[in-house]
């Protein structure tokens, strides 16, 4: 078996556990915007955090299937330009996690701005230039519907990530142990 090619262990079982979290927070845990099929989603704070942990093959994924299981499970078929974004979106912030590194346990105001401009930028090109467009192109949607629904998307799962990923970050690397940190008495 080539090694190179293949996917670790730890990252199909981190594919499994943030495909079911962000499932149940899509599904359960997101808060009506007032513009028709958008909501102020929790799961893309989740999903920032999860692709920062575990690069971008499970941010990609997860967030692929998540949203894939929540549009199947709550309209009976998937809205698959939205589904794709959502990997999109998960990839990408994923491409920065050993950047970031915060399993090295420092995660300070300078990672903070780097991980929030790099979500802040993927969250506004994802839901307010690609998913919108795809619509159009593939589901023929009127544009003036699906820009603002993208635009109100962009801002919302900007916020979730800027917010609730941030927090899970700071916490996560406050639980690790820095390099050089510990001492030989």
């Amino acid at each position: 078996m080539n090694k190179k090619n293949s996917l670790s262990v730890k990252t199909v079982v981190a594919i499994g556990i943030g495909t079911a979290i962000i499932f149940i927070l899509k599904r359960w845990v997101s808060i009506p915007s007032g513009i028709p099929n958008t909501n102020i989603d929790t799961s893309y704070g989740f999903l920032g955090f999860f692709s920062i942990l575990f690069g971008p093959v499970a941010g990609f994924v997860s967030g692929f299937l998540g949203h894939a299981l929540t549009d199947f499970t709550s309209y009976g078929t998937p809205w698959w330009t939205w589904v794709f974004t959502t990997g999109l979106v998960g990839g990408v912030i994923g491409l920065f996690w050993k950047r970031l590194d915060v399993s090295a346990g420092n995660f300070g105001v300078k990672k903070i701005v780097g991980y929030n401009v790099v979500q802040i930028i993927t969250n506004v090109v994802g839901w307010a230039l690609i998913a919108p467009t795809l619509d159009i192109i593939v589901y023929s949607e009127p544009a003036n519907k699906v820009y603002l629904q993208g635009i109100v998307s962009g801002i919302s799962n900007s916020i979730s990530a800027g917010v609730i990923g941030t927090i899970l970050l700071v916490a996560y690397a406050a639980t690790r142990t820095q390099k050089g940190s510990l001492k030989k008495e």
